[in-house]
């Protein structure tokens, strides 16, 4: 269960950005799969999207994501860290390594926040980003406010990503990935046009909210 979780952990980044995260992560997902800013989604984007981080991804090139995979990337993050080769990490190294993807995700972070690209963050950008992230942990909350077990690797995400096993090898393809997401990108796109736009982003979230709404009541009405 550990070697899965680790597997479907590292498919998860392939799909973070591209149609699946749409409905997840807002504005987020919306900007990354974005690839003409034109403001909608179409299925090639998200499929563009999805597989070029799925290329990043598999790292032996054999058109999946596997444990193999796993391990060959933490083999790589070994080497980036240890920085004279010499096959052990000193307190520097790690300290550099450490602050070398503090920076990677500070810039990642500000480009999410940035999210027409004006090179600032607004006040406007700051709480559309706040609010995302207000509902990103109501979602992982129990019916009395608590985490749910298993923080964000128990929520619908990582339950989409071992659907999209439909194998069961413990490893995402390259056409797992596609059905998924393909799958995924219907539900969203109400009206079949072939693109997710702006009112299919705000519907899909509030259907999201008012599942979410209803399972905690279920969980209430359970426990009490």
């Amino acid at each position: 269960m550990r070697k899965l979780t680790l597997t479907l952990s590292a498919a998860a980044l392939a799909i973070g950005g591209a149609g699946i995260a749409l409905a997840q992560h807002g504005d987020r997902g919306m900007q990354a799969a974005d690839a003409n800013g034109d403001g909608e989604i179409t299925l090639a984007e998200a499929k563009a999207h999805a597989n070029e981080r799925f290329a990043k991804m598999d790292i032996d090139g054999d058109g999946q994501i596997s444990p193999e995979d796993r391990a060959a990337r933490a083999a790589e993050r070994f080497a980036e860290a240890d920085a004279n080769g010499d096959g052990e990490i000193t307190p520097a190294e790690m300290t550099a390594a450490r602050e070398a993807r503090a920076a990677e995700r500070q810039a990642r972070m500000f480009a999410r926040l940035d999210t027409d690209g004006s090179g600032g963050i607004s006040r406007e950008e700051m709480m559309a980003a706040r609010e995302a992230r207000g509902e990103a942990r109501e979602g992982r909350r129990g019916p009395r406010g608590e985490m749910r077990r298993g923080g964000r690797r128990g929520g619908g995400g990582m339950a989409m990503l071992r659907r999209a096993d439909t194998n069961g090898d413990n490893a995402v393809s390259a056409a797992e990935l596609d059905a998924a997401i393909e799958a995924r990108f219907a539900r969203i796109d109400a009206d079949g046009s072939g693109t997710i736009t702006q009112a299919e982003r705000e519907a899909a979230r509030e259907a999201r909210q008012a599942q979410r709404q209803e399972r905690r009541q279920m969980r209430q009405n359970r426990a009490n």
